[in-house]
């Protein structure tokens, strides 16, 4: 399983966010967007609707209601009742869950970075885990550190 993990430096998660979940989304593969804050996954709903006007992500927020038909699939745990074997964890905390899927987005900034940090040493002695760092250069490119 592959655990990328992604330092929000210069640009915020709804630049980057829905980029990774067209990608997924294009590939046939499904996300589950977790977040525990209500405000932010409702925010991450109306983001998705709007980012781009050429484009389309069909979502939803988990209520019980046809979530398992959803692409992608904004919740409050990591309880993937739309069958994703990806998962975006947007609210800058790890959850050792996400080692179920087969990839895992870990989004942090400089208020989590000592978080992240504890988790990208935890994952270093699992097996079957690969990790990769990836950070904004100075034109906001991504770019893989470690």
């Amino acid at each position: 399983m592959q655990v990328d993990f992604y330092h929000l430096t210069l640009q915020p998660l709804d630049r980057v966010l829905p980029r990774i979940a067209e990608r997924v989304v294009e590939s046939g593969g499904r996300l589950l967007v977790v977040s525990e804050a209500e405000a932010q996954r409702v925010a991450i709903d109306r983001l998705l609707w709007t980012y781009a006007p050429e484009s389309f992500l069909p979502h939803a927020i988990a209520d019980g209601d046809s979530e398992a038909a959803q692409p992608i699939l904004i919740a409050a745990d990591p309880s993937p009742a739309n069958a994703a074997r990806n998962i975006a964890l947007a609210d800058g905390v790890w959850r050792d869950e996400a080692l179920a899927f087969d990839r895992a987005f870990h989004f942090f900034d400089g208020d989590r970075i000592a978080e992240a940090r504890i988790a990208w040493k935890a994952l270093a002695d699992r097996d079957g885990v690969e990790r990769r760092y990836w950070k904004q250069n100075e034109a906001g490119r991504w770019e893989q550190a470690a």
